[in-house]
């Protein structure tokens, strides 16, 4: 395996990233809440890249996989600003932002922050504003004491140990939502969603396809597929939508 090379970002954190030169436009991978870019789908397209010479970026955010930091004191926020030093530094001309899950929501938040330079955008089983809406509006009451008297609860996950939620990344969230504000997205958007997800619902990949202001948007929803979306049906069907946000060749 190849080593780990590290980004010292703006803010002082230290991140891990695997990047492979090629033609552009560049495939910035964006993994998930509490993933890492060893994921299946991060070095799977990380291979079809190469085999096509394409340019690709993979890296760990604060406090995910070989990065620097503590999960639990990380928030959207941070992980925004890992995504935009990420892309800053290590990339040049247009990208194409591929985010699973919370990295949907990175790369809407990229997309809003970087408009000049994304030239397509691929998002899978994506989770925008999930702090607000998936967290905070199913706590119940004594969860939202927890959050305000001990500073975080915890949540299970079915893919790992529990989630710890933090009173930090509730507010931050909060000023990161991007389904409250209009939301231009100047150029080819692919949603991927499977029906099997239990971690984000199909109504939330119509709720983003029906309020993004998008002249070529489109979902995909695959019958059976789970949030993990990465066995070789679903991989393939990743590969075809970047091709077709990348014009198909």
């Amino acid at each position: 395996m190849v080593a780990e090379t590290f980004l010292e970002t703006p803010q002082g954190r230290r991140l891990a990233y695997h990047r492979s030169e090629g033609r552009g436009p560049w495939i910035v991978f964006l993994g998930g809440l509490k993933s890492d870019m060893e994921g299946t789908k991060a070095v799977h397209l990380e291979a079809w890249a190469r085999a096509q010479g394409r340019a690709f970026l993979r890296f760990d955010y604060s406090g995910h996989g070989q990065s620097s930091g503590r999960f639990e004191e990380g928030c959207i926020g941070d992980w925004h600003e890992d995504t935009v030093a990420a892309v800053s530094a290590l990339t040049e001309g247009p990208v194409v932002p591929v985010g699973s899950s919370m990295g949907g929501w990175q790369a809407l938040l990229l997309a809003r922050a970087m408009p000049g330079r994304i030239a397509g955008m691929v998002t899978i089983a994506a989770a925008p504003d999930f702090t607000e809406d998936g967290y905070w509006a199913n706590f119940s009451e004594a969860q939202k004491r927890a959050l305000e008297e001990v500073g975080h609860v915890e949540l299970p996950s079915d893919y790992m140990e529990p989630y710890i939620v933090t009173a930090r990344m509730i507010e931050d969230g909060r000023r990161h939502l991007v389904l409250r504000a209009p939301l231009r997205l100047p150029f080819p958007v692919r949603c991927l969603q499977g029906t099997a997800d239990t971690a984000v619902s199909t109504a939330t990949a119509l709720r983003l396809l029906e309020h993004a202001d998008c002249p070529d948007m489109r979902l995909t929803l695959v019958k059976g597929a789970d949030h993990r979306f990465s066995d070789e049906r679903c991989l393939g069907i990743i590969e075809r939508a970047v091709l077709d946000v990348l014009g198909g060749g």
